[in-house]
């Protein structure tokens, strides 16, 4: 019975010995829970027909530290974001912002998606200072894929009116 107490009791401290790997460490001891499930379980990677009229592309990177961040968005008829790709080189931060912008900009119309903020993406990911710049990273991406997509419904109907005349 004794052994068991003492077993129960030591069990704890033989996590706080047991050497970590560097990416278990770096798991738990330096990013949030989110940003590690976003991490490892990443939301919407892949893309979109950048071809597609109803496709906008954001390319955005950030020569300081080497992410490059691609995002894409699908908009319906009646302006409404019903689709969302992304695909990230970088850090586990660049790559979790990047997923959870995804998730957000879906269901939102245009305007909506133009209000998801990087000080909203870092506070939901509890980044830390020094990870600010992911954040940064994804909302300019959102903004990029937006203003590609109302540039092409410009040439379009720039295209239309040529056609009319």
């Amino acid at each position: 019975m004794a052994g068991t107490v003492v077993k129960k009791c030591l069990s704890p401290l033989s996590l706080i010995t047991r050497r970590l790997s560097a990416p278990e460490f770096i798991t738990q001891c330096c990013y949030h829970k989110k940003v590690v499930d976003h991490y490892e379980n990443p939301r919407n990677v892949g893309s979109l027909d950048k071809n597609s009229k109803k496709v906008g592309t954001g390319l955005v990177g950030a020569p300081a530290c080497g992410d490059v961040m691609k995002l894409q968005i699908e908009v319906d008829d009646q302006g409404k974001i019903v689709d969302a790709r992304f695909k990230t080189f970088g850090c586990g931060s660049a790559i979790a912002s990047s997923s959870l912008a995804t998730e957000w900009v879906k269901g939102k119309t245009l305007d909506e998606a133009l209000e998801i903020k990087n000080t909203d993406i870092a506070k939901e990911l509890s980044l830390p200072p020094v990870k600010l710049h992911c954040s940064m990273l994804a909302e300019d991406a959102i903004k990029a894929a937006l203003a590609d997509y109302r540039l092409k419904q410009h040439d379009d109907q720039q295209e239309a009116v040529r056609a009319s005349n």
